[in-house]
């Protein structure tokens, strides 16, 4: 077998494998994997840039410069995702009425509407 068709196949398991670890993830544990993840993409964002600061040709460069932005965009959007799901775990504080609202001057009159 050629060795194309290895990292294809390799790939491919992989994409199933990684499609059904995550669909088994209960709700409560995902912000704890998204933020291991987060960690992960730390090193992979610093791993890109240290290869792309050793580029030598202009293909290199490019190549390793998108992988920084792709790497940087993936973190930035994992750290978004974790946040806006820890808010989901917070209580939100009742809101006091406006004292404001209340005006005595009889300007906002809500009598006989029920």
């Amino acid at each position: 077998m050629s060795e194309p068709v290895v990292w294809l196949t390799f790939f491919i398991l992989s994409v199933f494998v990684g499609i059904e670890v995550i669909s088994k993830v209960s709700s409560t544990l995902h912000t704890p994997l998204m933020s291991g993840a987060n960690a992960i993409h730390g090193i992979i964002l610093l791993g890109a840039i240290l290869v792309t600061g050793t580029a030598h040709t202009t293909l290199q460069l490019v190549v390793g410069l998108v992988a920084v932005v792709l790497a940087s965009l993936n973190m930035v959007g994992g750290f978004v995702v974790t946040d806006r799901m820890l808010q989901m775990f917070t209580r939100r504080r009742p809101v006091a009425p406006d004292p404001s609202a209340d005006r005595s001057d009889g300007a906002t009159s809500t009598r006989g509407r029920r």
